[in-house]
């Protein structure tokens, strides 16, 4: 596993807060790509009979995801965090998702997210994202979303 010495806050880059929050750390971050991490616990909201559940593999890609493009609602230009923003996001398109096989209780997850477009307005971001989960070596999850963003 990564070092957890350059881990970046998640919350700088996703409002999310538990219970609903589906990343632990991102390990790696620029303009186009992010990777993430997540354990698996037994309370999850998306665990089912020990296993977490598509749902949860679908939201922990959407969040990876999205902090790629919210790192511009939630940072300056000086690489600062802004205090007081308030951002909504959805998932406004699965363009395509195959789940190869369910993560189980005390394993922890790797999802890795490369930004594919981009169409930036005023307030608001629409974008599409390719993303992979792992758990160690084993391909859990592809997909591709499309994300919209915007500051409240």
């Amino acid at each position: 596993m990564e070092s957890l010495q350059n881990i970046i806050n998640i919350h700088d880059f996703l409002p999310h807060r538990a219970p609903m929050l589906m990343v632990d750390y991102i390990l790696e971050l620029s303009e186009h790509e992010v990777k993430t991490l997540f354990a698996i616990r037994e309370d999850n909201l998306f665990v089912d009979n020990t296993f977490f559940s598509e749902t949860g593999l679908i939201e922990n890609a959407a969040q990876t995801c999205s902090s790629i493009v919210g790192q511009t609602f939630f940072v300056d230009e000086n690489k600062q965090v802004k205090e007081n923003v308030a951002v909504i996001g959805f998932i406004s398109a699965i363009k395509k998702v195959c789940i190869h096989r369910l993560p189980r209780v005390g394993e922890t997850i790797m999802t890795d997210a490369v930004l594919i477009s981009r169409f930036n307005a005023e307030n608001y971001c629409i974008c599409t994202i390719k993303c992979e989960t792992y758990c160690e070596e084993q391909l859990l999850l592809e997909a591709e979303i499309n994300l919209f963003i915007q500051e409240k």
